[in-house]
């Protein structure tokens, strides 16, 4: 076991992670040669557990965390490492539901931080956090950890683990300028975690599936499709039940998660799950629906106020928007007032001519992000595609939520949405919390 750093102050905690944020500057920088080398330093954590990789454009995280509360309910110690995080950085790093603690942060992160001083190149940001979750699951000694990939997939950070099973969710345009403007070339930077003689499961359709079938076949990997699989049964505010056609049998599946696409979610969880009941672990009965039905996902179709109706959604690219259009229809309400806040390397036009339709208000806004597009640029933009549509610029996410309150009638709905960035700060400020991103 390893020793746990006693009584830090926050002030001590603080420090650490003013040190970690300045990484931001870097800015993303893909490849594999910094991680490994801080990993090494560190004695390679991530080869001490069982790890199920997924990657892919949507939907990476409600398949992270429904995959972890499946084995959690089947009485295994779980990891999960998702991004980015809505409030504060603990929550990237979980185990058994539970964020790494302030002591445990402090220790594990000034480990890291002095393991990277020794290196000749800075690692990133995300590089840190990855070793951050692979040293924290190995000193909390778990049977699995469950880790989404960051963004891409060949020269992620944590395409370094050698995963038992590798997941694809699904793949759309995003990220263009780091993994290619056409589905053939993104598809094939996803594929990239497919690792030599190890399954893979995907949802994907069209040429990312072929894409994805001949990387599986180069490698002798099992591809498993996920589609078709499903068909929802039931739904409404409170949660939705869907029928899930698994390799061994079909199952009935209740879950809190709103939203149609969460059918293809829960898919890919259970034919995950299956695949590992195949390889020997062993899961008793009940363990699945009981996983689904406890599995949550913060910020992501959530519906956090019923007076007023508030839906927060972190949709971030147009697949993503496409998929909240489509679940809005689960929502009975007389008018949309959108919260709109983007970041200026997506694709905003794509995105706001397919939403700003559909809205009565649109609220645009700015999340505490250097990445972030001007509200008043987002203003021309939703003119354009929403002409008739009432339109107010904010200078914040507060601000845009009070005004948002302000205008609505017990029968709108208010959805804040555009950006996870966004999203989360609306959470913290709705829920009433300290949100920890001052470092950028």
């Amino acid at each position: 076991m390893f020793s746990i750093a006693k009584d830090i102050s926050m002030e001590e905690l603080d420090d650490l992670l003013e040190e970690l944020y300045k990484l931001k500057r870097i800015g993303i920088k893909l490849g594999l040669e910094r991680i490994r080398k801080l990993l090494d330093k560190l004695g390679n954590p991530q080869n001490s557990y069982k790890i199920i990789h997924v990657g892919g454009t949507n939907g990476k995280g409600s398949v992270c965390r429904i995959i972890s509360s499946i084995l959690q309910e089947g009485g295994y110690t779980v990891g999960l490492f998702t991004s980015p995080h809505l409030i504060h950085l603990r929550e990237r790093f979980v185990v058994n539901g539970e964020e790494i603690k302030d002591d445990e942060l402090f220790d594990v992160l000034k480990v890291v931080l002095n393991a990277a001083k020794k290196m000749d190149e800075k690692p990133t940001f995300f590089e840190i956090s990855t070793a951050i979750a692979f040293e924290f699951f190995r000193r909390r000694e778990v049977d699995f950890a469950v880790i989404e990939v960051g963004m891409g997939g060949r020269y992620d950070a944590t395409n370094v683990v050698s995963p038992i099973i590798s997941i694809i969710t699904n793949v759309a345009i995003d990220h263009s300028e780091y993994l290619g403007n056409n589905i053939e070339d993104i598809a094939k930077e996803k594929a990239g975690i497919i690792k030599d003689g190890t399954p893979v499961i995907t949802s994907a359709t069209g040429k990312a599936l072929d894409v994805i079938d001949r990387i599986a076949r180069k490698k002798h990997a099992e591809l498993i499709s996920g589609n078709g699989r499903w068909e929802r049964r039931d739904f409404g505010l409170n949660g939705q039940r869907f029928v899930v056609h698994g390799i061994f049998r079909d199952y009935e599946l209740e879950t809190p998660l709103l939203g149609r696409f969460q059918g293809e979610n829960i898919t890919l969880a259970v034919l995950a799950i299956e695949k590992l009941q195949m390889m020997g672990v062993f899961l008793p009965d009940g363990c699945i629906e009981r996983g689904v039905r406890n599995a949550s996902n913060p910020g992501r179709m959530e519906l956090v106020s019923t007076n007023p109706k508030i839906l927060l959604d972190g949709a971030h690219n147009v697949g993503a928007i496409k998929a909240l259009i489509e679940s809005l229809e689960d929502f009975p309400y007389n008018d949309l007032i959108l919260v709109l806040g983007i970041l200026s390397d997506k694709d905003i036009n794509g995105m706001i001519k397919e939403i700003a339709p559909l809205a009565k208000h649109i609220i645009t806004t700015m999340p505490k992000s250097e990445r972030a597009c001007e509200s008043e640029e987002l203003v021309e933009i939703v003119k354009k595609h929403n002409p008739v549509c009432k339109v107010y610029s904010t200078k914040n996410v507060r601000e845009a939520i009070s005004k948002a309150k302000e205008i609505s009638k017990p029968d709108d709905l208010i959805c804040i949405t555009g950006s996870l960035y966004t999203v989360g700060e609306a959470r913290a400020i709705l829920y009433h919390k300290d949100y920890s991103d001052e470092y950028e």
